[in-house]
Order: C-alpha cells, then structure tokens, then sequence
C-alpha cells in the first residue's frame, strides 16, 4: 500500500468519471472497468516511480519500501509491470478498441515519466499530460467531447508536479503563486454555465447541474488554495508537500465539478463524496 501510494488512486476513477459524463456515455460495467483499469496503471506508475528513484530515496526518503529493503526492487518492478498488463486487459474488455488505445498511450506517458522524464524540464508536461489521457480513456471514441475536463485535469496536475520539485528540499515562491492562479482560473472556468444542448432542453436539469457545478468547483478551491498559498508564502518542504497532497486530493471535487456540468449533477455529488475519505487514508499512506 505504500509502495503505491494506494489511498490516492481514489482520485483515479473521477478522471473516467468525468470522460465519460462528457462522452454522455454512462453504462455502469463500462465506467467500473475503465475506472478499475486506470487505477491499476496508476499504481504501476507508483510503483514504477519507486523502482526508479530507488537509488535516490536511499538518500532522502529512506523509509520508503524499497530502501528500507522491505520491498525489493525487482518486486516493485514486476508489480509495475503486472499492473500495467493487467489495466490494458481490463480497459479492452471494458472499453473496447477505443479505450485501449487511449489506455495504452496514458501508460507509456507514465512509464515514459517514471523512467526517463520526471528529472527533466519535461517532467510536469508529460505527468499532465498522463491525467488529461486519464480523462479521454472515459470518453472512448468521443474525446472531443472530453477536451474540456481533460484540460483542466491536466492543467491541475502540471501546476501540482511543478510545486512537487520542492517536496524534500523546499523551494521558491513562484511554483506555488503560478499553481493558485491556475487554481483561480480553473474554479471560474469550471464553474462557468454550460451550453450542452441536452441542458437547453431539460431546463430543470440544467439548473440543478450549474448550481451542483459551482458548489463543487467553490469546493475544489477551498481543498486547494490555502496550502497552496503557505506554501506561497514560505515555501520550505513541509508546507510544499502539504500543498502538493492538497492538490491531489482536490482533483475530486475538480472532476466532481466537471461531472455535474456535463449534465449528471447526482453523480457529481455521489464522486465528491469521495473526498473526505481521499484525505483521511492520507492520514495513514502518504499520496505523496
């Protein structure tokens, strides 16, 4: 569980969630499948990361699994492999061609992070762009349709990968000042009326949708935005990783946010419910 950081592959299934309410495809078996699919390649990514970092960690976070020898890193290897195989295999049955295709890109994203990108200037681009491919794998062969809410996951997670670089050693003021105004931008964006035709029609729908929608995106700034402005003010490693949990964790109610505006306000508020339980295991396993 620590190895891969289980309790945050909870904000995993919103992304699918979140794809497939855009998509306006919402058959149960389709999204547990894909959901349970995408969790299994974000635990590979943890694992992966811990294998590759292993020499590292022995250094600066020697309590981790592997330097801690309470893992070997040839288990942490296979299990990231066996992960991977197995998302691939359920994103195909549950999803078809579509999915597998978007699934496969969204894991070699990640193992191109873990493996050659995450020290590099590249790093936060290609994270993001793992959680934008996260969101498109729930909206299958309607990913148009999904480009909204996967930008907006992927912005989140470049300005919460960015900040990260400053977990161990702390950092300078500018990644999180940078990571609350995409926070400020996002809460507007998203909370902004939508035009989906179907919501022109059920008028009553469409009202509960924008009033769920702006709750939700009001409850995604305020899980967001006072640890990122601590670590704003004084960006030394406590408040930084207190930012960057924040900010993993608030990818629930931001894919909530984004599931109530494309018309499915219950479920929106079904998936925010998520949160809490997100932040007490947090308690317990680090997501960072």
């Amino acid at each position: 569980m620590e190895l891969v950081r289980a309790p945050a592959g909870l904000t995993v299934p919103g992304d699918v969630l979140a794809g497939a309410a855009a998509a306006g495809d919402l058959r149960v078996g389709r999204l547990v499948g894909l959901s349970a699919s995408s969790v299994c390649i974000y635990w590979a990514g943890m694992a992966l990361n811990d294998w590759a970092d292993r020499e590292l960690d022995a250094v600066e976070r020697p309590e981790r699994p592997i330097p801690s020898g309470r893992v070997s890193a040839q288990t942490a290897f296979t299990l990231a492999a066996g992960l991977t195989a197995g998302g691939l295999v359920l994103s195909a049955v549950a999803g078809g061609r579509s999915a597998l295709a978007t699934s496969t890109a969204l894991a070699a994203t990640a193992w191109t992070y873990d493996v050659m990108a995450k020290n590099t200037i590249a790093g936060p681009a290609v994270m993001a762009t793992a959680r934008a491919l996260d969101v498109l794998v729930g909206a299958g062969d309607q990913r148009r349709r999904a480009l909204g809410p996967a930008l907006s996951v992927g912005a989140h997670i470049l300005g919460v990968t960015t900040l990260s670089r400053g977990e161990v050693h702390g950092g300078t003021p500018l990644p999180a000042r940078a990571s609350l105004a995409v926070s400020a931008a996002l809460t507007a964006a998203t909370a902004q009326r939508a035009t989906d035709w179907k919501q022109l029609v059920w008028r009553r729908r469409s009202t509960a949708a924008e009033v769920t929608t702006a709750a939700l995106a009001g409850w995604f700034a305020r899980s967001v935005v006072p640890a990122q402005a601590a670590a704003a003010r004084e960006p030394d490693a406590k408040n930084i990783r207190s930012a960057v949990g924040a900010g993993i964790h608030g990818l629930v109610p931001l894919q909530a946010a984004w599931v109530a505006r494309s018309g499915a306000p219950r479920l929106g508020a079904g998936l925010a419910l998520a949160f809490p339980l997100v932040k007490a295991l947090a308690k317990k396993v680090s997501s960072t």
